[in-house]
């Protein structure tokens, strides 16, 4: 009985996941919805940022509460930590959410039999997707800890989304550059994820021009003869 029971636990995650991965990520675009009108709307417009402040609170249960039937239905306890430390960290830092659409799309097609996209081309969609999401996450999270700053180079939105265009892209021209505390922290996390994206959005396209050229020197006849 305790071996059914072990086996059947992962077994309700799974469903769990699969139940829940797409609806939270329409609670994640209400998340950054809410944040983004908390940060961009002027401080004396009401009641929206009231709206928006509660808009973000009430996503943010709606993860913890995900979180904790995640700890539960996994039957692993502490392990549960070192195991799930990606779900760790987006509790933590909400704005992380899009580098869960991997699992997202990963949920809509164990309902599938094939999948849609090639390996390559679902590589470059994540990749793709998630760069767009992180990138506007992190211009508002900057926006929001440089913008006050007197000495500071982001001042506006826009100057902040070209910065993350800048840093996602690893060009890094210099001209708008976090100096708050806080908005390096982001600037730091930001880096990491662009190298990711993109050394897998690079990786994936070598990888499927060289399956290409492979099939064109299969499909050429020999020479000679």
């Amino acid at each position: 009985m305790s071996d059914r029971s072990a086996d059947s636990t992962p077994e309700r995650l799974r469903r769990w996941e699969q139940r829940t991965e797409v609806p939270l990520l329409g609670v994640s675009l209400l998340f950054l919805l809410g944040y983004a009108v908390r940060i961009l709307v002027p401080e004396d417009t009401e009641p929206w940022r009231d709206l928006a402040l509660v808009l973000v609170g009430a996503t943010w249960l709606v993860f913890v509460a995900d979180y904790v039937v995640r700890f539960r239905l996994s039957g692993l306890r502490h392990r549960f930590f070192r195991v799930h430390w990606l779900d760790t960290v987006v509790l933590l830092l909400p704005l992380l959410r899009p580098l869960r659409l991997i699992r997202v799309y990963t949920a809509v097609q164990q309902r599938r039999k094939q999948p849609r996209l090639s390996l390559y081309a679902r590589v470059i969609s994540y990749a793709g997707a998630s760069s767009l999401l992180l990138g506007f996450s992190a211009s508002l999270a900057v926006y929001h800890q440089e913008h006050k700053v007197p000495d500071s180079t982001i001042h506006t939105f826009g100057d902040a989304v070209w910065w993350a265009c800048e840093t996602l892209t690893t060009v890094g021209y210099g001209d708008a550059v976090p100096i708050t505390p806080g908005g390096r922290v982001v600037a730091a996390g930001l880096m990491m994820c662009g190298l990711a994206l993109l050394g897998a959005v690079t990786g994936s396209f070598s990888s499927w021009l060289l399956q290409v050229f492979r099939r064109e020197d299969e499909k050429r006849p020999p020479e000679g003869g």
